[in-house]
């Protein structure tokens, strides 16, 4: 319950790799053994468009950690930075900083949906150094990391941060059709 994650999680044997080829069915099987989180902290991103799987092969990680006894958290990113912005407020950012530096497995998804203003980029550059070779990071994003930049305020910053979730990290590029596909379609094309 703490960790964030849908209560249905369906696991990596009934992902349909086929439809991702480039992505090694039983590398990506492997990583629900949990060994990463063991290995200094080694960060699983994955880049690639809306609707290719990302969410659902993080998610089916995220739940065999925590069936391993780790602890788990999912958190939009967004989310994540805006909490730690508000902490300020209240005088909690010190014991809420902690805490998402301390959990085993931080899982952040939807990560560069929307611009970073320079106060969540500080908060985002202070917890992935914090967590650098010690504890793991699920990273979801819509977009590769060349397109990254745009997200930050300066260039430097997007570097610095991208520099140390790439360390030593294990990087899932999805590519191929969506997933997703509409109920039904009523009406003329449109040009």
């Amino acid at each position: 319950k703490r960790s964030g994650l849908p209560n249905i999680i369906e696991g990596l044997d009934t992902y349909d790799f086929s439809l991702r080829p480039k992505l090694e069915a039983p590398l990506v099987r492997e990583l629900e053994n949990c060994r990463f989180a063991e290995e200094d902290g080694r960060n699983i991103i994955c880049v690639g468009r809306p609707g290719l799987g990302k969410t659902r092969i993080l998610d089916a990680i995220a739940r065999a950690a925590c069936d391993k006894g780790y602890s788990v958290k999912k958190k939009i990113t967004a989310d994540l930075l805006e909490e730690l912005h508000a902490s300020l407020v209240d005088g909690s950012y010190a014991r809420t900083f902690k805490r998402y530096e301390k959990i085993d497995i931080l899982y952040l998804d939807e990560f560069g949906y929307d611009t970073f203003d320079a106060n969540a980029t500080k908060h985002l550059f202070r917890l992935v150094s914090a967590r650098h070779r010690k504890r793991s990071i699920l990273l979801a994003a819509n977009t590769g990391f060349k397109s990254w930049k745009r997200f930050f305020p300066s260039e430097a910053q997007a570097v610095a941060t991208v520099d140390r979730l790439i360390d030593q990290a294990t990087i899932l590029r999805f590519t191929g059709k969506s997933f997703r596909k509409p109920k039904q379609i009523l009406g003329d094309d449109i040009e």
